[in-house]
């Protein structure tokens, strides 16, 4: 395969080729096509490495598409709730209703006899944006509590479970009876925005999630690469068709680990060979996480994840320790307004920082956390450029990110975070073909027109308009 006339991304010039062989690049300049070689026209697109969503949960993503958003902005209070809900209640069924994105200022935490004022003809089950908890109706409550023990995590007040489910995401999959989902269609909409990789965060991932994400790249249901990061566990899985991870420590501020037993776990997963990947979205909870890797000792390429907030005093500590940070630029963009009434003044012009931890030296990559918000880099990188609400208001002016710096965050290498990817002989043939020059895009990545991804050399998608005979042979990205 031979693409033919593109701007290759790092080398500045116009009208390169670049040709591909079993899954590599191996040349690099002008050349002539080979007999019987496919040739793609890049017209002057920017052709740049496949981007790499280094922090995305893939079997909540796929969820998410038969799931009732919540949550801010589209629904800001009980009303508009119930209104959301009854819509879903029109379409035929008698099964569960699951919603996700919910926020406290909707409606607060409500109970089970809350939700059943909402619904209480189909079991409801409603996640909130944070991950962590579950809020249940009635109906839904009988149903799980009829499958076994309720499990520490389901809150009781006065001797009655609430239907508040704090952290027992396996114990809700075990008493559902669910399977992991097919993700045949979002590795579909990644691919659609130059996506080549992902690393999927969720803490919970371990030898069965791992065979579901083998059998999903077997079929080619899942076309990135992949990465787990997860339990400890996970590194005693059959590593086929992904590779491993960090191990994940998913702090809470109000229910943070014993400290020896998180120190352990941090030690262990060295042992491991393995890095820490930490949640961190509050103060307490990075303040936590820099005393226990100072205790560790924490080796180069630990992570902190988010970042969420961090003063200077925290970006020099994570600095001396050689941390990576995976960051979420579009926070700000999705839920800053949010932010704004939520989180204390004083932390405001801490919030999801960006250039001053690269000026700081520390190593950045990015990440989506979806489907907590977007899967789409191209508006995160917009969002990490103008630090825009959704209501116009600006966070942090000064944490902005040049279009440079901000795509770098999705160009880093997932085996070393301080690693640039690049186009050049013996590169993986990860690559991402724009109909646009890269000063078409400067000011508005969002604009981004992906053509052609391919990954490991193989098509994954394309949008290319020439006719279909001329197509390349892959994955048929219409399948």
């Amino acid at each position: 395969m031979l693409i033919r006339g593109a701007e290759v991304w790092g080398l500045n010039t116009a009208s390169t080729d670049v040709r591909i062989e079993r899954g590599k690049i191996t040349e690099v300049g002008q050349f002539t096509p080979h007999p019987g070689e496919q040739v793609i026209e890049a017209k002057d697109g920017l052709l740049l490495p496949g981007l790499h969503d280094h922090h995305i949960h893939l079997a909540a993503l796929a969820a998410r598409a038969a799931s009732v958003w919540c949550g801010p902005p589209d629904v800001r209070n009980a009303a508009e709730l119930a209104a959301k809900l009854t819509a879903a209640l029109q379409h035929p069924g008698s099964g569960w209703l699951r919603g996700i994105g919910y926020h406290e200022s909707v409606m607060g935490l409500p109970d089970a006899k809350a939700l059943d004022a909402l619904i209480a003809q189909r079991p409801l089950r409603i996640q909130h944006r944070g991950g962590r908890m579950w809020l249940l109706n009635s109906l839904a409550l009988d149903r799980v509590l009829s499958q076994g023990s309720p499990p520490p995590g389901l809150e009781r007040e006065n001797g009655q479970y609430t239907g508040r489910l704090f952290d027992e995401d396996g114990w809700l999959r075990t008493a559902l009876g669910g399977s992991p989902p097919d993700l045949g269609a979002i590795s579909h909409e990644l691919a659609r925005c130059g996506v080549t990789g992902l690393t999927d965060m969720t803490p919970r991932n371990d030898a069965a999630m791992a065979a579901h994400f083998s059998g999903q790249r077997q079929t080619g249901a899942l076309r990135q690469s992949l990465w787990l990061a997860g339990a400890l566990e996970l590194a005693g899985a059959e590593q086929d068709h992904w590779k491993l991870g960090p191990a994940k420590l998913h702090l809470h501020e109000t229910a943070l680990p014993d400290f020896d037993q998180a120190l352990t776990f941090i030690r262990s997963a060295h042992a491991q060979r393995r890095n820490v990947a930490v949640h961190c979205v509050t103060e307490v909870e990075l303040v936590f996480t820099l005393a226990l890797l100072e205790a560790a000792e924490g080796q180069p390429g630990d992570r902190i994840e988010h970042a969420s907030i961090a003063d200077p005093a925290h970006i020099d500590r994570m600095a001396q320790l050689g941390l990576h940070v995976c960051v979420q630029p579009h926070f700000i963009a999705e839920r800053g307004d949010q932010y704004l009434q939520d989180v204390e003044p004083r932390h405001h012009a801490n919030l999801y920082r960006l250039q001053s931890l690269a000026a700081s030296g520390l190593v950045l990559a990015g990440g989506s956390d979806a489907p907590f918000s977007s899967a789409n880099p191209w508006l995160a990188m917009a969002a990490a450029m103008s630090r825009t609400t959704g209501e116009g208001r600006v966070i942090g002016h000064e944490e902005a990110l040049s279009a440079e710096q901000a795509l770098a965050l999705y160009l880093t290498d997932p085996a070393n975070l301080a690693r640039q990817r690049k186009i050049a002989p013996g590169e993986a043939a990860d690559l991402c073909l724009l109909s646009q020059p890269w000063s078409d895009l400067r000011s508005d990545p969002a604009l981004a027109d992906v053509r052609l991804t391919l990954s490991g050399g193989q098509i994954i998608y394309q949008s290319i308009d020439q006719p279909p005979a001329e197509r390349l042979p892959g994955i048929d990205p219409f399948a």
